[in-house]
């Protein structure tokens, strides 16, 4: 006990400097900031069985990640039940086991494509080119109804959902222990497996392939509502006014803010040919990734510019950000172009690595030649 308290409290003060430094670094932009969480995914050989019961030696051997927290972030109080995940991929599929701990199971939508987060569910977000459009969204209840969506950019750009949109060949199924709508008992948890084909992951044929080695953004949900019996039905809750309580958002990687349409946001995760030995398989984060924070800092900081002035900022000083900087031990210059309702910030390194970021959030990486 005294090594797991000694572990905890180092932990408590690297999160409290890291917490420091980032308000130092970010400003008041410093809750986006916080580190994502990471996952290194195992390849499987053997075939899974989609059952929801993740019984095969392959599953046993993959590591959980850490348990889920409020989507706003560590700050936050934790989460009524405890939910943790594990994943898995072979050459065709991305292969996701959630185990969702609840007292009182309940799911009433039954048909694909019924808006299941207004019930409990549990949610899937793939970015697999990081650019943070043409993303897909996957929504799974206690009664294994589906509800996907592919958002060829986010809300907040303008981003319009595609709900017609279907992923062929997806798999899913619920295990669970306890009784689904049994409001007189009381249940241990639900269980949801999942097979995504890496060839559903697609709006026009096209698709990435991923290789051992290679790094998707990905972020996992589970949305909790308060509920009430009437009629012997579960019935979210509703305050004095007639308004229905807010839903809790437990998610893998937190937010920093409540909404799951961040994602710059999402965690990461790496596809590898072998699995990893650590307790939560996690890693450290690509120096990509890191440069890329900066121009995140811009997008934010231009978007409450614009918001005030009602056009976009051209000179970085005006935006409290620096034109040069260093991240580790690689030297980055950051450059702007404004006019009007658009914008590019271009941040440079001196390897000739560049990457730019729009008015959209849509953030890309090419060298520069």
């Amino acid at each position: 006990m005294r090594i797991i308290r000694n572990a905890l409290l180092l932990t408590l003060f690297i999160i409290s400097n890291l917490s420091s430094s980032a308000q130092e670094q970010w400003g008041k932009y410093a809750h986006l900031f916080t580190v994502p969480n990471t996952y290194t995914a195992g390849y499987s050989s053997h075939t899974i069985k989609i059952d929801g019961q993740a019984n095969e030696q392959v599953w046993k051997d993959a590591a959980w990640t850490s348990e889920f927290r409020d989507i706003q972030g560590e700050h936050m109080a934790l989460p009524t039940y405890p939910t943790r995940i594990k994943m898995l991929w072979d050459a065709d599929n991305l292969y996701i086991f959630a185990e969702l701990e609840e007292e009182h199971i309940w799911a009433y939508y039954d048909k694909q494509d019924m808006i299941v987060y207004h019930e409990n569910d549990f949610e899937v977000f793939i970015d697999p080119d990081g650019d943070t459009h043409n993303y897909y969204e996957f929504e799974v209840n206690a009664q294994n109804s589906l509800f996907d969506l592919f958002l060829d950019k986010p809300y907040r750009n303008g981003g319009k959902p595609d709900i017609e949109w279907n992923a062929k060949g997806f798999k899913s199924a619920v295990y669970l222990d306890g009784t689904l709508n049994d409001p007189t008992n009381t249940d241990k948890k639900w269980c949801v497996e999942i097979a995504i084909p890496f060839a559903s992951l697609s709006t026009d044929g096209n698709f990435i392939q991923p290789e051992a080695g290679d790094i998707w953004k990905i972020n996992f949900s589970r949305v909790q509502w308060q509920t009430e019996i009437i009629d012997g039905k579960y019935t979210r809750k509703t305050s004095d006014d007639g308004k229905l309580i807010p839903e809790d958002n437990w998610v893998w990687s937190p937010q920093g803010v409540i909404n799951m349409h961040f994602p710059e946001r999402w965690g990461l995760i790496k596809f590898s040919s072998e699995f990893p030995d650590a307790t939560y398989a996690t890693f450290d984060l690509p120096e990509e990734e890191l440069l890329a924070r900066h121009l995140w800092h811009v997008f934010y900081a231009q978007r409450d510019y614009r918001n005030e002035n009602k056009t976009y900022c051209n000179d970085l000083s005006k935006l409290g950000i620096q034109t040069n900087g260093k991240e580790n031990n690689t030297s980055f210059s950051l450059g702007l172009n404004a006019s009007g309702n658009t914008y590019t910030a271009t941040l440079k390194t001196n390897d000739n690595l560049m990457i730019s970021i729009d008015q959209d959030g849509l953030i890309q990486k090419h060298t520069d030649k």
